[in-house]
């Protein structure tokens, strides 16, 4: 299964995204909005720079108290960021995800950000391909 599955399935193609100038509290704001975990760090929204998630927020509110807020986005995002293409196999993304222990990932062609994958998204995708092969073979066990 390619990523380009996912991301035809999910409801928004879009991508949430957020300068790297604007305070954390936005990123926050944002998040909350949405209803989302992550949002990705663009200054033109098509070029991914970074991630910044609910976890590195709480992180730093833990480690330094509400004056984080007021700091800027690229002070705490993830600037190494792990990226794959539609054409992507979703076993590997897993086992990157899993490996690196995170949960988002954005889908980049050609430079520009054309989608953001989840781990739910790709866990999803997984349980939709080993319930449609379960059916096939009791299908054929069954003689239909």
């Amino acid at each position: 299964m390619l990523v380009q599955s996912i991301l035809k399935s999910k409801a928004s193609a879009g991508v949430v995204t957020i300068s790297p100038e604007a305070p954390v509290s936005d990123a926050a704001k944002l998040l909350a909005e949405k209803g989302i975990g992550t949002v990705v760090v663009s200054s033109d929204n098509e070029t991914a720079e970074g991630i910044l998630s609910e976890r590195d927020i709480v992180r730093e509110l833990g480690k330094s108290g509400s004056g984080c807020l007021t700091c800027k986005v690229k002070d705490y995002m993830t600037s190494k960021l792990v990226t794959c293409t539609s054409e992507s196999n979703v076993e590997d993304i897993l086992q990157q995800m899993t490996e690196g222990r995170f949960r988002h990932m954005p889908v980049v062609e050609s430079g520009k950000m054309v989608g953001l994958i989840s781990l739910g998204d790709v866990v999803k995708a997984k349980l939709a391909e080993v319930a449609m092969e379960k059916d096939a073979l009791e299908g054929m066990i069954m003689g239909h």
